[in-house]
């Protein structure tokens, strides 16, 4: 057999060798529970013409005993199944093993999006609920980014609220 078949052969086996053992040591690693995230303040932020900026506070909860260190975050907020608000920061952080923290996200909402969340809204179809999702990442390396999502919705009201009586 000719040494440049062996030696492709080798490279092949071993490369697979490592493979295998990498993807069975993540096997082997404890499953996490994933970070639990609430919006818990929303602030005014100075805009650039035709841009909202919000200080978005996420209450961030973390149900494991390991810490998480982390050095940014990412967020996007979706309205009605459309991207509404997207934003980045540089913040740093530990997060403690089944703790929790408060961390600022300035976000930006171009009035373009308005617009467009709101003639989505006036297309002659009733609104009784308004959706969100919420997602986004705590940025910890390459094997430690911890990736969160949320969703709800809103309903809102079907009447006219009834007068005030004195």
């Amino acid at each position: 057999m000719p040494a440049s078949t062996i030696d492709h052969r080798s490279i092949f086996l071993a490369l697979l060798a490592f493979l295998a053992l990498t993807l069975g040591g993540c096997a082997g690693l404890p499953s996490k529970d994933p970070l639990q995230v609430t919006v818990v303040g929303v602030e005014s932020l100075p805009g650039e013409g035709m841009e909202l900026r919000l200080l978005v506070k996420l209450r961030v909860q973390n149900p494991n005993p390991a810490p998480i260190d982390y050095r940014g975050a990412y967020l996007k907020l979706e309205v009605q199944g459309t991207t509404f608000a997207t934003g980045v920061t540089g913040e740093r952080g530990t997060l403690p093993g089944y703790g929790e923290a408060v961390i600022g996200v300035p976000v930006t909402v171009s009035v373009l999006r308005m617009v467009r969340q709101v003639a989505g809204m006036l297309d002659g179809q009733p609104v009784d609920r308004i959706t969100y999702e919420m997602s986004g990442k705590l940025e910890g390396g390459p094997f430690g980014t911890e990736r969160f999502r949320a969703s709800g919705e809103f309903k809102l009201p079907t009447e006219a609220p009834a007068p005030l009586t004195n």
